[in-house]
Parts: C-alpha cells; structure tokens; sequence
C-alpha cells in the first residue's frame, strides 16, 4: 500500500502520572509491527511520553527521562505550603500551585526546551486547558517545554502556566483523552492509551472519599469518550487500556519495567484488530 493510500494512524496518550510510561511499550509493539505512526497527541501526564515518542526518542531514552523527572524534588514544599494555605499564612490565586516549580521546570527545560514542534519526526499535538475560560487549548508551535509544562499543570498543586498570554493547567481538565484532536486532524486508525483511576479500598477521611468520588467521575469520562467517538465518527478507535492490579504512587519508578510490560500487553491485545483494519 503506497504511503498516499495508506490509513493514516495516530496514538493519542491521556491522562495518568506515571502509569503513561505505558506508552513506551504501546511504541515498542507498533514499531515491532511496522506499523507507522504519523501523528501523536498528548496530554497531562501523556503529553511528556507524547513529546519524547514525536521527537524520535528511543525506550531506553524514554525510560532515563522518566526516571529524572518523576521524582519526589519535584513536589518541593508541598507539605509545609498546603499546611500555610490551610491556616490563612499563604495567599492563594490564580498563579500560585502548593509546589515550588523550579526544579520540574528545570529538569523539563532540559528535556524539552531545545526540542521544537517545527523539527519533530513526527506531527505533534499537545492539550492544555485555559484556567480563565475553561476552553481546551491545543498547542503545536515552539519550543516543547511550555507546552508539556502546562499540559501536566495539574491544577492547585503546581502554578498554571502562561502561554501566550493564557494561564494554562493540565489538559485533563477538559479532556483526559483528547481522541478528537486526532480526528480533527484527518486520522483514520486511532490508538487511544487511556488510564483507569483505581479505588481506594478503605477510605477513612473526607480528602479520600473526595478522592474517591474524583476517580469515579474520570472513569466514567473516559468510558464515555470511547463510547461516544466510536459512534460518532468514521474514524477507527482501539482503545489501550493497561491493566494495573495495584494503585501506583506518582514517583513509583522502581516499578517502571513493570508499566511498560503492561503496556506492552495491552497493545498486543489489541494488534491484531489494528492490522487486520490496515491491511483492509
């Protein structure tokens, strides 16, 4: 099949901390099959593993990043911060997160500042949401690291983001799973990765049963995302869901080669399906 008749694939990454390192092992069976990938769409924490994927980074390459950027230095005074909130000796407004910021955007400007939309391998496209308007924001010029930065600002605890004049947060906001960013960008064969939030089991405050109640609401969002564009659009969508038997901590990286092999698994779950639909 010549590369002008050819469907045209896309992965979009959602939403999932650590857990979208899977994405590494969603790469690694697509390349194993030679199947191409022509656009690559990210958010939240997807929108790192979707930058680092677009610019050509290899697993290993990837798995080295992880490892620098999801670190506990990266949470600089969370505690001490949400404790002066709490008890009136920090203001807060629209600017301001519970963390200091200055070590994640050290290590992601030095990851992605010299890393340009302009010179990727592949079409990317990144999601944030605009605090003021609450209107998706997609982002796909310049320099990488203002964009991965606010796509994976997640809201209160790291300070938005500016673009443009815009005060950016986490793309999940408004669309943890921003599958119809691919559509609208003419994909016909769309591999969606998408991350289940797990119960907490025992839940013996108010934060966790409010905890809780947000992982419910993400689930049911991204259940109805997949339902909703499989009936709407022409495009074909696989859905990519990892499986994960334990909930994972933000800086579980110890447990890395594990979210990659789930990853992998699920993608080769789904692999015959997508090859089946390309040969068609």
């Amino acid at each position: 099949m010549s590369a002008d008749t050819r469907k045209k694939v896309s992965i979009v990454i959602g939403s999932g901390g650590i857990k979208c390192a899977a994405a590494i092992g969603l790469v690694k069976v697509l390349e194993e099959a030679d199947i191409p990938i022509d656009l690559v769409v990210g958010c939240s924490g997807g929108s790192m593993y979707a930058g680092l994927i677009a610019a050509g980074k290899s697993a290993e390459e990837m798995q080295e990043r992880t490892i620098f950027l999801w670190t506990t230095e990266v949470m600089k005074d969370y505690t001490s911060n949400l404790k002066a909130t709490q008890d009136g000796s920090l203001r807060f407004n629209e600017r301001s997160g519970l963390v200091d910021d200055s070590v994640m955007n050290t290590r992601l400007e030095e990851t992605f500042g010299q890393i340009f939309f302009e010179n990727l391998k592949r079409p990317l496209l990144l999601v944030a949401t605009d605090l003021m308007t609450g209107e998706r924001v997609v982002l796909n010029k310049g320099s990488l690291f203002p964009a991965v930065r606010a796509s994976l600002a997640i809201p209160i605890i790291m300070p938005p983001w500016e673009v443009d004049g815009a005060l950016l947060v986490d793309g999940a906001a408004v669309d943890p799973l921003p599958v119809d960013v691919a559509i609208q960008e003419g994909a016909d064969v769309i591999i969606a990765m998408g991350f289940m939030l797990s119960n907490r089991g025992r839940m013996r405050s108010m934060t966790a049963v409010q905890q809780q109640l947000n992982n419910i609401y993400m689930n049911n969002i991204l259940r109805a995302t997949y339902a909703f564009y499989n009936l709407a659009h022409h495009a074909e969508i696989f859905p990519i869901l990892p499986d994960f038997e334990e909930p994972l901590g933000m800086f579980d990286t110890d447990k890395l080669p594990d979210i990659i092999a789930r990853g992998e698994a699920a993608a080769r779950a789904e692999l015959p399906h997508i090859q089946r639909l390309l040969a068609a």
